[in-house]
C-alpha cells in the first residue's frame, strides 16, 4: 500500500455515492423518457418561478452549450417555455410549462417514495445529518 495519499479519494467517493443513489431514480425518470440531466432542470425550474439560462445552468450543473441543447428538447416536448427577458433582450428567461409542471407533480410521489425508503433504511437522523454535512462543506469549499 502507498503511502502517497494520507486521505481517500473523496470527488470519487461522492460519485460513488451518487451512481448508488441515482440507481434508484433512473427507473423513474427513464419510464418517463426524461434524462437525469433534464430532470435537473426540470426540479429547480419547479422550485422556481422563473430562470435565466446562466443561472439555471449554474444550478443543474450543466454547461451552457448542454443546457442550450437540452432546452430545445425540452422546449420542443413543451416542458419549458422561454422568452427574452424584457430588460435585457441578450438574456433568455426559462419556466416550466403547464405540461413540465404537471410532469413534476406526476413523478414527485415515486420520487419520494425513493426518499422515504432511502430514509428507511439509513434512518432519518442519518439522512438529515448527510444533507446538513454536505451543505456545510460545499458553503466552506466554496468559501461562501
Amino acid at each position: 500500500m502507498s503511502n502517497t495519499f494520507k486521505h481517500r479519494n473523496l470527488p470519487h467517493l461522492f460519485l460513488s455515492a451518487r451512481e448508488a443513489l441515482m440507481l434508484r431514480f433512473r427507473p423513474i425518470l427513464s419510464s418517463a423518457g426524461i434524462t437525469e440531466q433534464q430532470w435537473r432542470v426540470l426540479r429547480i425550474l419547479f422550485d422556481e418561478k422563473h430562470l435565466d439560462a446562466a443561472t439555471l445552468a449554474k444550478r443543474a450543473q450543466v454547461l451552457s452549450p448542454s443546457l442550450t441543447r437540452m432546452l430545445r428538447v425540452l422546449e420542443e416536448s413543451s416542458f419549458v417555455e422561454r422568452h427574452s427577458d424584457p430588460q435585457d433582450l441578450r438574456r433568455q428567461i426559462i419556466r416550466l410549462s403547464a405540461l413540465g409542471r404537471k410532469t413534476v407533480i406526476r413523478l414527485s410521489p415515486q420520487i419520494e417514495a425513493v426518499y422515504l425508503e432511502l430514509e428507511t433504511a439509513i434512518g432519518p437522523r442519518l439522512l438529515s445529518s448527510i444533507y446538513q454535512n454536505v451543505d456545510d462543506m460545499i458553503q466552506r469549499v466554496q468559501g461562501d
